[in-house]
């Protein structure tokens, strides 16, 4: 028995046994290696986008209107909304929380006292109080108070600091010293005109738009309302993930139109995807060689030792002896390379994660869960088809 082992250590040593067996090892090596790479890729991508290190809570909020074409120009009910239109948005999977932006049907004029001399046309909207980035004790308003609390957008204040204040040699002012001026608010209609005192609460990052709480805008609409109900012609949602390729296919097939800044890392992420596929695709087509490299050297140890494993089994030697010891030259082999491939993605991956995180992109300093998975799974499959192998070439004998 001895003498047949020693045969077929000096068939895998010859010159065509070695080089079909050397190219087996490094092929699989290589599959293994791209495998785990994309299976790691796709596991930090995830992290990027959805773990609550990374989150941006401001990119998850989008306002979402009908893109106005030259065929829409005055034909203003064509920028509504239907309620087909409405429902069809609540039910998107990636659309978390839904709400309406409700517009003033008045007229409104703002004028800063003192020495600002401002004074400017305005219009207001609305949105349900779970939708907003700033929280005030003096965001509320009942019927009966002549306050109004308004929310204004950060990129009005600094349109004003840094274009009109300097155009007009006016004082530029801070959000302390907005919030402390008593801002004077007029609302008419054709048949009315009251007067208000504005008060602001804060200012937001996430809506561009002048906002009055819910309570007001409803009262409003019903006292100063010029016309009825135009219907809701801009919404509001929120998205776990603004770049989702299927968001903004929705959109575009839609003629919808959002800020276009939080798309932008859509055609990354689909760039992204695309890489971890191709490098994926490769590395099963590597395995598939790699596996059938592996079939045709175990077929050909097994056919150069054909006479000797005939007359091993006339012996009495059991052929599923025969198999362990042909499996034993090569299962060791699988678990050097899938922990050397393990290896070299734990030094990738930790070189990564340290690269991001100079840049605020916090990423898992080790391969996750889904590559172990991975290793073991391609580990299982290639001794699955090189057992299935050597079963059929012995039991052929």
């Amino acid at each position: 028995m001895r003498p047949f082992f020693d045969l077929l250590k000096k068939i895998i040593q010859t010159g065509v046994g070695k080089t079909r067996f050397l190219m087996a090892a490094v092929g699989l090596g290589i599959a293994m290696l791209l495998i785990l790479i994309a299976i790691q890729a796709h596991t930090n991508f995830s992290q990027l986008l959805y773990s609550s290190k990374n989150q941006n809570e401001t990119a998850d909020f989008l306002v979402i209107n009908k893109t106005i074409t030259n065929a829409m120009m005055g034909q203003s009910a064509k920028s509504i909304f239907t309620p087909e239109e409405i429902d069809n948005i609540k039910k998107q999977p990636f659309v978390q929380a839904f709400g309406l932006v409700t517009s003033s049907q008045y007229k409104v004029v703002i004028q800063a006292p003192g020495d600002l001399h401002f004074a400017t046309d305005m219009f207001f909207e609305a949105v349900p109080d779970s939708f907003l980035d700033v929280k005030n004790d003096d965001w509320k308003w009942t019927a009966g108070d002549r306050t109004i609390p308004i929310i204004l957008p950060n990129d009005f204040l600094n349109l004003y600091n840094f274009g009109f204040s300097l155009s007009q040699d006016l004082p530029q002012i801070s959000q302390e010293t907005v919030k402390a001026l008593p801002l004077q608010v007029s609302i008419s209609n054709n048949v009315v005109s009251d007067q208000y005192m504005g008060h602001i609460v804060g200012f937001s990052d996430r809506i561009s738009s002048f906002l009055v709480p819910a309570s007001f805008m409803s009262w409003a609409n019903g006292k100063y309302g010029m016309a009825t109900a135009t219907g809701t012609s801009r919404v509001i949602i929120k998205t776990p993930d603004p770049s989702n390729p299927a968001l903004v296919k929705f959109l575009d097939d839609n003629g919808y139109t959002t800020n276009q800044d939080k798309l932008k890392f859509s055609k990354t992420r689909m760039i992204v995807q695309t890489i971890v596929s191709v490098v994926g695709f490769f590395g099963l087509i590597l395995l598939f060689f790699a596996l059938l490299v592996f079939s045709m050297f175990i077929q050909l140890v097994i056919a150069s030792c054909k006479k000797e494993i005939q007359l091993l089994v006339i012996l009495g030697t059991a052929p599923k002896q025969l198999q362990r010891y042909l499996l034993k030259q090569f299962v060791p082999l699988y678990i050097i390379i899938g922990i050397l491939s393990l290896l070299l993605v734990a030094g990738l991956q930790y070189w990564a994660a340290s690269e991001l995180a100079t840049h605020q992109m916090l990423v898992s300093s080790w391969p996750g869960i889904p590559v172990f998975v991975g290793i073991l799974l391609v580990l299982w499959l290639v001794y699955i088809v090189n057992l299935a192998t050597v079963r059929k070439y012995v039991n052929n004998i």
